[in-house]
């Protein structure tokens, strides 16, 4: 983590003040004095701030049922932002984990635990995630041996990984994947000359969305360690 993000976490302060602090060379690392807030620190440093060791708050790890027309940001833009669903301190310090477009709905977790995240986004780690998606036209029979076997997506060298497909009916089914490409399952469908009508994402790992649209909650201790151990899903 960054010294002054790691102050932010630990004291009132604001990045500014944090800064001032830096440059005022009251700010220790293993008993030496940092300036630089880009200075990489870890969990067994000693870190001080006027000779008082730091000692960062506990991380947070939401679940948000995201509404429609809303953005995964931490400001409102064209849409308003998540943020706006979920009654938290020091929002700021959070981040959100695997982006959903503004038309899509569903399960968003969100935390200030970069190791944590980066985890479950890596996709050297496949961590599942399963969408609900509505489509224009009936799906084809093959497409899901097609998703299977890995496709092409336009723009993209190389083949995607191994997807799930289960159909629920004709026009409604559920995608297991384990990437996060640009607006992937969008394309993914498109590929295959399908067009994704609605989107809803259902779990991410083992955490299943469980609340209603634009509500939240912590997840369980137990929810957080099963995504910090994901094996892969295909041999």
């Amino acid at each position: 983590m960054r010294l002054d993000k790691f102050i932010c976490q630990s004291t009132e302060f604001s990045k500014t003040d944090v800064t001032d602090q830096l440059i005022a060379g009251y700010v220790c690392v293993n008993g030496e004095i940092k300036t630089d807030g880009s200075t990489q620190v870890h969990e067994n440093n000693t870190i001080t701030l006027n000779g008082k060791v730091l000692t960062p708050r506990a991380f947070r790890y939401v679940m948000l049922h995201k509404p429609p027309g809303t953005i995964c940001s931490n400001v409102d833009e064209h849409y308003p932002s998540v943020f706006n669903y979920v009654d938290i301190d020091y929002p700021d310090d959070l981040h959100i984990v695997g982006r959903l477009d503004a038309d899509t709905t569903g399960l968003v977790l969100i935390t200030d635990d970069g190791r944590w995240s980066y985890g479950i986004t890596h996709p050297d780690n496949f961590c599942p995630k399963v969408y609900r998606v509505g489509l224009s036209r009936e799906i084809a029979g093959e497409v899901a041996d097609k998703f299977k076997a890995g496709i092409a997506l336009q723009g993209e060298t190389g083949l995607t990984l191994p997807a799930s497909l289960s159909v629920l009916s004709p026009q409604d089914v559920l995608l297991s994947i384990t990437q996060g490409k640009f607006h992937q399952v969008k394309r993914m469908f498109a590929a295959v000359g399908n067009r994704v009508v609605t989107l809803h994402r259902e779990s991410i790992g083992q955490v299943q969305l469980d609340i209603a649209e634009g509500q939240w909650r912590y997840l369980t201790e137990t929810e957080v360690q099963s995504l910090q151990i994901i094996t892969p899903p295909y041999s």
